[in-house]
C-alpha cells in the first residue's frame, strides 16, 4: 500500500486552515454583533436621557411664548388708552376753546407747509 504523505499533510493543513478561518469569522461576527448590541443600548439610554430634557424644553419655550403673547396684549392695550385719553382730551380742548383750537391748527398747518416747502426747495437744488 501507497501512503500519500505529502497530500494528507496538505489537506490537514487545509482543513486546519480552513477551520481557523471559520473560528476568526465566527469571532468577529460575535464581536459585531456585541458592538453593536452596545451601541445600540447607548443610543436608547441617551433617548431616554434627552426625552425629559426635550419636553422640559419645550414647555419652557411655550410658556416664554405666552408671556410674550400677554406682554404684547398688554402694551397694546396700554397704547390704545393712551390714544382714547389723548383723543377725549383734544375733543374736550376744541369743545372748550374752539377759537384758539382752530388758531393753534392753522399755525401747526402752515409751520407744517413751510418746513415741506423748504425741505422741497433744498432737494431741488442738489
Amino acid at each position: 500500500m501507497i501512503t500519500n504523505k505529502p497530500l494528507e499533510t496538505s489537506n490537514n493543513l487545509l482543513d486546519h486552515a480552513a477551520t481557523s478561518a471559520d473560528l476568526a469569522i465566527k469571532s468577529t461576527q460575535r464581536a459585531t454583533t456585541d458592538a453593536l448590541d452596545a451601541l445600540a443600548n447607548s443610543v436608547k439610554d441617551l433617548r431616554n436621557q434627552v426625552a425629559p430634557l426635550l419636553s422640559r424644553g419645550s414647555e419652557q419655550i411655550g410658556a416664554l411664548t405666552q408671556r410674550s403673547v400677554n406682554a404684547v396684549r398688554d402694551g397694546t392695550q396700554q397704547v390704545r388708552d393712551t390714544a382714547q385719553r389723548a383723543s377725549d382730551s383734544t375733543v374736550g380742548y376744541i369743545r372748550d376753546e374752539p377759537v384758539k383750537a382752530m388758531l393753534i391748527a392753522a399755525a401747526t398747518g402752515a409751520a407744517l407747509m413751510a418746513l415741506v416747502g423748504l425741505l422741497t426747495r433744498a432737494r431741488d437744488k442738489t
